[in-house]
């Protein structure tokens, strides 16, 4: 059985996104280093100038005194000395940087006197940044190159383990209780979520091993005392009491038939016998094997190769509960392979489509009452004979059983 409307939300692949994420962080990373390595060597390259000029001065200065001669490349007020360094004060070393050329000046002696001064130019190292710059992009990309296969890699590793375990809950949720992910590698948070997913099945599926057992042993027990009833009813005299009585013990035998045969499909003691059919015809003779007034609609049907009594114990709970829980009229159409029931009642609950026919359950008030094995035994024999149950509500009101045959 499959609900009306199925969602499947969209979503990209974690590998991808892992990848992704990966090579996002290495292009920050790459970014950020090669940020930090141009600004590093960038002032490294001022402050060498600036202490070669500031040493040079000093030195300069020394043969001056001295000697009275200037050192190599120092000058006495040359013409392209900053402002700045024009009047430096007594004693003093001063630096200044002026676009690529670093100044260093002395003044050499009191007030009025020369200024001693020296020149470093920073163009050459200067103009070594851009190589640079272009060899740590080039190494950036050359690095992103090889992390990100690995990283595609290993994230492949984790999504491959993350989606065997999603898919061994997705067989849980949709009944195979037998359904287990197994050891995985690793011993991180992946293998404990397959520890735990395999634990809750081995939890759900003993409770439910449980409930199945109590079910198929209240059955029987209650089979013996149930047809006791029924013989002793039929002793009573006749009469409205004797009418009443046997109404309800056969309606109660019902009910006992109903568990112990959804307690045989559960515990899988059920095969089907197959034969080739006309689907017309079988599904003609479960419509009227229930006595309820429908509309049938035979005249496309196929000959099939299927189990004829259970194809009719499907059909026949589906027509009786149209007549329980829907509205008149009901209409039974075959085409082909396929079977539907429709009635012009209020329709399937939304819970019922969303989450299949549940037992002791009959979805809202104004469908009726009932112990709600009917529906539930219909899509367990449409499982076995390998059908495909759909429920349904119509456009313009009703509830739409759909049920297709294998071919």
């Amino acid at each position: 059985m499959r609900p009306l409307h199925r969602l499947r939300p969209v979503r990209a692949s974690l590998r991808w996104k892992i990848a992704a994420l990966a090579a996002a962080t290495a292009c920050l990373v790459a970014v950020a280093v090669g940020v930090l390595v141009h600004l590093w060597t960038d002032q490294d390259i001022r402050d060498r100038a600036q202490a070669r000029a500031f040493n040079s001065v000093y030195s300069a200065m020394e043969t001056y005194r001295r000697t009275g001669t200037l050192a190599d490349g120092a000058m006495l007020d040359p013409a392209g000395l900053p402002a700045a360094l024009r009047d430096p004060a007594d004693g003093d070393r001063h630096v200044v940087v002026a676009g690529p050329m670093v100044w260093a000046a002395q003044r050499t002696g009191g007030p009025g006197s020369p200024v001693l001064a020296f020149e470093v130019n920073m163009g050459p190292e200067l103009s070594g940044l851009p190589r640079l710059d272009a060899a740590m992009a080039v190494a950036s990309l050359v690095a992103l190159a090889v992390a990100a296969p690995l990283a595609v890699y290993a994230a492949g590793l984790l999504a491959r383990r993350l989606r065997l375990v999603s898919e061994t809950a997705r067989r849980i949720s949709a009944g195979d209780l037998d359904a287990r992910t197994g050891p995985t590698e690793g011993r991180d948070e992946v293998a404990d979520i397959a520890a735990t997913v395999d634990l809750m099945a081995d939890s759900l599926s003993s409770r439910l091993q449980t409930e199945r057992r109590f079910t198929a042993d209240v059955a029987h027990e209650l089979r013996t005392p149930v047809g006791g009833l029924l013989a002793a009813v039929d002793l009573l005299p006749p009469g409205e009491t004797e009418d009443l009585l046997r109404d309800r013990v056969r309606d109660l035998r019902a009910l006992v038939e109903d568990l112990l045969e959804i307690s045989r499909l559960d515990a899988g003691a059920e095969e089907a016998v197959r034969s080739r059919v006309p689907l017309g015809a079988v599904v003609a003779e479960a419509v009227a094997r229930t006595g309820l007034d429908a509309e049938v609609d035979t005249s496309a049907g196929q000959v099939v190769e299927t189990d004829p009594r259970r194809l009719e114990r499907i059909v026949g709970n589906l027509v009786v509960n149209a007549h329980r829980h829907g509205g008149a009229p009901v209409e039974v159409s075959v085409e082909g392979r396929t079977v539907v029931v429709r009635d012009h009642g209020p329709g399937f609950p939304v819970e019922l489509l969303r989450h299949g026919p549940r037992r002791f359950q009959t979805g809202t008030a104004e469908r009726g009452s009932g112990h709600g094995l009917g529906l539930t035994i219909a899509l367990g024999q449409a499982q076995l004979l390998r059908a495909e149950l759909q429920l349904a509500n119509a456009a313009d009101g009703g509830a739409v059983a759909t049920l297709r045959l294998p071919v």
